[in-house]
This record gives structure tokens, C-alpha cells and sequence, in this order.
């Protein structure tokens, strides 16, 4: 297995999950004249839609696996609970892109931060919870307030509980379950951020334009470009997800959530989380550039040369969330606007069901 094997077309890239993200992806590989394989043991993924083939079994399941990694050049992931185990068997036998490394740091908020810490951007003080004591110390050390986090399994707001006074943190590790947790500082942050990074197998890197994120319900609701920041902070942005992608020596396209904190001396920015795989807040990029996230992404799976991530337009992405897709044709009456189906079978609430991105002129 050679790690710098370069796709042709024709070829075959394999993608661990098959919700949305891997159907978009599944998109852009067949529009670069690329086969995918999706591999989920959900039967009714999205994905499969439009994938060349696809494989319902276990993450687990060794000989699934094996058969899977034979009848692909490579192998990508849509989601970053991919089991470590399952990422290791396969990367044996293909190239996984990106690597084992990131699944490893980005699966546990404590190796995120220690990683994230150790290459050199900003981010929030945190602390290491293995106890109620721990948790009442790093408190009163975080001056009474504090966002707790399991270290595993965490998104769209599950797996954490809000500190905003001492007694709120009163049973809370066992309230979450009593599992291996961080406690970061609260931050007094104007909005959230976020930056899409690509990095080839070259090293060479890619950033899209820092999106603002409006989130509700603790799920993405809108992500807007232009942001509303200076230069300084797009370009502090660019460079921080940079410094990450290269630590990692990652390959892909990464999501860098940050927060954006206005002080007398101007913006500072602190990176919250990584998402080592296409994300959410990048969506807009389908259409307002000329290379969505979706394509930047399969270019570096290939190992073929990234794409520009210049944005042509203004946009604002907006997820579809539960039965907000009923109002589908409203959206198709829009000139300005492109409708983007998930193709689940079964609408609910609080599920992602599409996205409308609504481009402008660029400003």
C-alpha cells in the first residue's frame, strides 16, 4: 500500500458513512469521472442513492471490511465516529484519507485540545474530568463557570451541560453519565465562526472564507459569507487551520469551528473543535465557488491538485431541519436560491433533511 497512490479516473473511492455528507461527496466523485463505494450498516443511508455500489454490514465486521478495501483505490470518511479500529484494518490494505491520526485526536475532546494546544493556536483553558472533585475544582479554578463535555461522542449539543454558577455543576458527572470529560472556560464570544481547509498530498493548502454561524437548538441553522470580520482575523483564521491540517499531515477537507471575540483591542479568535471530514458550515461553498468543499475533498482523496477556494459569490446556507423541507417548492420559486434534498425516507424532527443556499452578488 503506497500512502502517495494517486486515483485515476475510473477508480474507485471508498467512503465510510452514507448519510448526506457521503452522497454529497458521492456527487462530486462521479462529476470528476470517480466510482465511490459506500460502506454503512444503515440500509437505508442516502448515500446509496448515488454511489456505484455500496455494502451494508457492521463497522465491525472484518470480512466486510476486507472485501470492501479490495475493490477500492482508496478510502475517505463522511463522519468522525468512524470506529479507530475499523480506520486501522483498512488503512493497511488502501490508503485511508485523511489518516488514522485525525479520527484518534478529533474522536476525544481531551487529545483535540492537547493537539490543538501543541500546534500553536489559540484556544480556550480546559480541563481534564475524571470526577465530581475535578469537576468542582476546575470550576472554582474557571471562576465559577464552565461548558462540560464528554471527551467522546458529542455533536449538535448532546454530551454536555452549560456551568454558568457553582451550583450547576452539583452532580453533573454523574448527570453525564460519569465518563472521561473536559471542562472548558466560558467564553464571552460575539458569534461562532468557521473555515474550511484543504490540504493535498503534497502539503499544499487550501482555505475557503470564514463563514458566521447561527445556530438553534444546538444545530447549525445558517451559515453567512462574508462574515462581517476584518482581514486580519480572515486571514488569522486561514492561518490557524493551516497550522492544524499540517500537523495532522492531514489529507482532506477539514472544518474549523473558532470563536470570534471582540475585545478594546480589536477580534481575537479561539478554535473550539475540528471536524476532520466535509462539514456543515461549508455547504455554501456548492455555490458560490467554483470548487465546492464536496470536489476539494475528493481532489485530495485522488491525490489530484486542489481547486480553487475563491468565493464568486455572497451566500447564506441554510439547513432544511426536520419539517422545514416540506416547504421545498416555496424554495424552488426563489431565482436566487439552489435546493439541496437529502433523500432520507423519513422525515423528523431535528433531523437534517436538505439545505437552501441563497447567493448574492459579491460585496
Amino acid at each position: 500500500m503506497n500512502a502517495k497512490t494517486r486515483l485515476s479516473p475510473g477508480d474507485t473511492i471508498g467512503i465510510l458513512g452514507g448519510g448526506q455528507l457521503g452522497r454529497m461527496l458521492a456527487q462530486s466523485a462521479a462529476s470528476l469521472g470517480l466510482k465511490t463505494h459506500i460502506f454503512c450498516p444503515d440500509p437505508n443511508s442516502p448515500a446509496f442513492d448515488v454511489s456505484a455500489t455500496f455494502t451494508v454490514a457492521p463497522y465491525e465486521d472484518i470480512d466486510a471490511l476486507d472485501r470492501f478495501a479490495s475493490s477500492v483505490d482508496a478510502v475517505t470518511y463522511e463522519f468522525e465516529n468512524v470506529p479507530g479500529p475499523t480506520a486501522a484494518h483498512l488503512d493497511a490494505k488502501v490508503p485511508v484519507r485523511p489518516g488514522v491520526r485525525a479520527l484518534e485526536v478529533s474522536q476525544d475532546r481531551l487529545f483535540e485540545k492537547q493537539f490543538l494546544s501543541g500546534a500553536g493556536v489559540a484556544i480556550a483553558d480546559f480541563a481534564d474530568i475524571a470526577s465530581q472533585q475535578d469537576l468542582d475544582e476546575a470550576v472554582a479554578r474557571f471562576g465559577g463557570k464552565g461548558v462540560l463535555k464528554t471527551r467522546r461522542f458529542g455533536y449538535d449539543g448532546k454530551g454536555q451541560q452549560m456551568i454558568r454558577k457553582p451550583e450547576d455543576a452539583d452532580g453533573a458527572f454523574e448527570k453525564l453519565g460519569a465518563v472521561p470529560m473536559v471542562l472548558e472556560a466560558l467564553i464571552p464570544f460575539e458569534c461562532e465562526v468557521s473555515v474550511i481547509v484543504a490540504r493535498d498530498l503534497d502539503g499544499g493548502i487550501a482555505c475557503y472564507d470564514v463563514a458566521r454561524n447561527h445556530h438553534e437548538n444546538h444545530i447549525l441553522k445558517t451559515s453567512t459569507v462574508p462574515a462581517g470580520v476584518s482581514q486580519a482575523t480572515l486571514d488569522a483564521a486561514r492561518a490557524m487551520a493551516g497550522k492544524i491540517v499540517a500537523g495532522l499531515d492531514y489529507v482532506g477537507v477539514m472544518g474549523v469551528e473558532m470563536f470570534l471575540v471582540r475585545e478594546a483591542a480589536g477580534e481575537r479568535l479561539l478554535v473550539n473543535e475540528i471536524a476532520p471530514r466535509v462539514h456543515n458550515s461549508g455547504h455554501w461553498t456548492q455555490d458560490a465557488c467554483l470548487t465546492s468543499q464536496f470536489d476539494q475533498h475528493i481532489r485530495a482523496v485522488a491525490g489530484w491538485p486542489l481547486g480553487s477556494a475563491e468565493r464568486h459569490s455572497d451566500a447564506v446556507m441554510e439547513n432544511l431541519i426536520g419539517f422545514d423541507a416540506d416547504g421545498w417548492h416555496e424554495v424552488l420559486k426563489e431565482p436566487a436560491a439552489r435546493l439541496h434534498l437529502y433523500g432520507k425516507a423519513e422525515t423528523r424532527e431535528g433531523r437534517k433533511m436538505g439545505h437552501v443556499n441563497r447567493i448574492s452578488e459579491k460585496s
